[in-house]
This record gives C-alpha cells, sequence and structure tokens, in this order.
C-alpha cells in the first residue's frame, strides 16, 4: 500500500481502535495489526500527533507495579472518523476508475 495512504488509513485505525475501549500502546498495535500491518515504532508517533491534535487523551493506570498510558478518544476524534466514513464513497469512485483504466 503507498505509504502516504497507508498514513490515514492506520491514523482513523488507532482511532477506531480506541474509540472501542481505552487503550494502551501493545494493545492497540495487536488490535490494528489485524487489519493493517503496524508496529510500535509506527504507533507512537501517531498517538503523539492524535494527542497533539485533540484527538485522543491519556491518563495512567499502575499495572503490574507499573504506569501503564491509557488513550482515550475524544469528540474531535470520533468527529475524524466520521469524516473518514463520509469520505469512502468518494475513495471508491476513485478506486473504480484506477481499476477500470487498468482493465481497459
Amino acid at each position: 500500500m503507498d505509504t502516504q495512504l497507508k498514513k490515514g488509513v492506520i491514523e482513523v485505525c488507532v482511532l477506531a481502535a480506541i474509540a472501542r475501549h481505552d487503550s494502551y500502546g501493545y494493545q492497540i498495535v495487536k488490535d490494528v495489526s489485524e487489519y493493517i500491518e503496524t508496529s510500535e515504532s509506527t504507533l507512537y508517533p501517531i498517538l503523539k500527533r492524535l494527542e497533539a491534535a485533540g484527538n485522543i487523551s491519556t491518563y495512567s493506570v499502575e499495572h503490574n507495579g507499573r504506569l501503564r498510558k491509557y488513550y482515550k478518544i475524544q469528540k474531535s476524534g470520533l468527529d475524524k472518523i466520521d469524516e473518514f466514513l463520509e469520505s469512502w464513497p468518494e475513495v471508491q469512485k476513485i478506486f473504480e476508475f484506477i481499476r477500470e483504466g487498468r482493465h481497459a
């Protein structure tokens, strides 16, 4: 998949994973990797960007004697998911245009 396209899709996948339930980095990688290849080194810059934009917030919970950072979706994060879903028909049209050109 094209790097730029993948970048945008991964961001929305991360938001969707966090929208399902508050989560922490390793769990988000596991949840998202079922659908699109990602790693912790890819995830953490995305999380920082989403937090800086106000799409997610963080809080810490003690787990096995250590603090684990959890991510929580914010309204603007849900709005970003909605924007992606609303734009999907346009993406499908572009896909069909490309596919038809390939098979012409």
